[in-house]
């Protein structure tokens, strides 16, 4: 098969030709720009060659009674998503990644994960979309749903290559095409503190939102409160651009963690759920302030321990926003994909990796980001994108946009926002803070709000 440039991160020039299961098998970590764990890979197929074209990846569903639905929806989204650009595939690659648990070998993940395999191959099908071959990779081997050849698949499968001796290597080596270790490795990078030093941090969190919050939720003092939290974090950037670099990433990580101290952290920390302030650090997002900015989004997500999890999902966005703006695709979509998941109703990260899924060039967000808010202008550059493309599928230019992008809500002020800020609270009605107790479905644009356990007040949903 011939690799799309696109999707590998190969320049327009290089193509590469898959001629086995073998050779997808050891293609699939630079078509994602790293190893997936647990994950169902799915790619798209054009042409008589096999070209490459969409791709998707999902976690592996833990509950078996979930995986007809899940395979509908992940067939009708590829599908669907590659039709949306007026190339419908031809066939699709599927990839089924799973380590082996404790006594478990990779042939039994192999049986076990049969069931869904197959229940893929017949969602695709009912597209009409024939899944061409089917792979699952397991301790260090790889075993084909597909062929019947025992020649090149035999039962007890077939080990990968090692890294870095294949022909895919070589020529992403060449493209200058890095692979970021395993999904796992990556998603650590995020994760919240742990032990004594997270103990520490939520205490200070605490403080730092009776500090605050009250000023903000007054209104009068909340611009101060952004200045405040804009130049702390500038000051924070300065900081970690003034250390040398370190190779390793966890090594890396942890010499930021050292150079931040809980109580700065915890300020920005609380100071990012003000939607302008936000929008504010989302500027940050080229050289020469991008690369110091990422790795201060990451530290503050690692420092959202305890009941302030959810607070994650403003660093974790920046993050996201970052990386992806500067090239890095992969890391973007792990970024944002843990972001909607400590708040699947954040809407920044939201409209961000609905841009990032529909392929949109980062620039065009650059452009808007510049003049508008960050939940405006991302809204914008994918109602943009989209008519574009259904104007391209029907063979007609597009018209004039005219959808709105989502109010600005006030400009930002708490109470006109949802926002969820950490407060304790000290009588027995629970939170307090505006939207403390509504759940209902709202009219999109508006503030949403949710009573959430441990009586930590309101928090931003944008």
């Amino acid at each position: 098969m011939t690799r799309d440039n696109d999707t590998a991160g190969l320049s327009g020039e290089e193509q590469v030709t898959l001629r086995s299961p073998a050779e997808l098998a050891d293609a699939l970590p630079y078509v994602l720009g790293f190893h997936p764990d647990d994950s169902v890979v799915m790619i798209a197929l054009h042409g008589p060659r096999g070209r490459f074209g969409g791709r998707l990846r999902i976690g592996i569903p833990r509950v078996r009674e979930e995986w007809p639905e899940v395979c509908d929806q992940l067939a009708e989204c590829l599908i669907g998503g590659s039709e949306r650009r007026g190339d419908r595939p031809d066939g699709i690659v599927l990839f089924l990644c799973q380590e082996p648990a404790e006594g478990e070998s990779g042939r039994e993940v192999m049986e076990r994960l049969r069931p869904l395999a197959q229940r893929l191959r017949v969602a695709c099908g009912g597209f009409e979309v024939p899944v061409f071959e089917a792979l699952c990779l397991s301790g260090g081997r790889f075993w084909s749903y597909v062929c019947p050849d025992r020649r090149c698949c035999p039962p007890e499968g077939v080990p990968l290559a090692m890294p870095g001796t294949s022909v895919m290597a070589a020529a992403a080596t060449f493209a200058g095409v890095h692979v970021r270790g395993s999904l796992r490795e990556m998603e650590a990078r995020l994760a919240p503190l742990t032990g004594a030093r997270a103990e520490g941090q939520e205490r200070t969190l605490d403080m730092a939102g009776n500090r605050l919050v009250p000023k903000i939720l007054g209104g009068v003092d909340c611009a101060a409160v952004r200045e405040e939290t804009l130049g702390l974090a500038r000051r924070m950037m300065d900081r970690l651009g003034g250390a040398p670099p370190i190779a390793d990433p966890g090594a890396a990580d942890a010499r930021d963690d050292g150079l931040l101290d809980d109580e700065e952290a915890a300020s920005v920390i609380i100071g990012l759920q003000d939607r302008m302030a936000r929008d504010r650090a989302a500027q940050w997002m080229e050289e020469p302030d991008a690369e110091a900015a990422l790795r201060l989004w990451r530290a503050l997500a690692r420092r959202c321990v305890g009941s302030y999890g959810e607070h994650a999902a403003a660093p974790l966005t920046l993050a996201g926003w970052v990386a992806w703006s500067s090239g890095d695709e992969p890391s973007a979509r792990v970024a944002l994909g843990r972001a909607l998941r400590v708040d699947p109703h954040y809407l920044f990260a939201k409209l961000l990796h609905q841009a990032c899924n529909e392929g949109l060039d980062p620039e065009l967000l650059r452009q808007c980001l510049r003049r508008d808010g960050a939940d405006q202008a991302v809204h914008a550059a994918v109602h943009e994108e989209l008519r574009r493309l259904d104007g391209a599928a029907a063979g007609t230019a597009p018209e004039p946009a005219g959808a709105e992008p989502p109010a600005a809500d006030g400009g930002g002020h708490p109470e006109r926002t949802g926002r969820r800020w950490p407060v304790r609270t000290t009588g027995p009605g629970g939170p307090t803070g505006p939207g403390a107790s509504g759940a209902r479905r709202r009219p999109e644009g508006r503030a949403r709000t949710r009573r959430r356990s441990g009586g930590r007040g309101t928090r931003s949903r944008r």
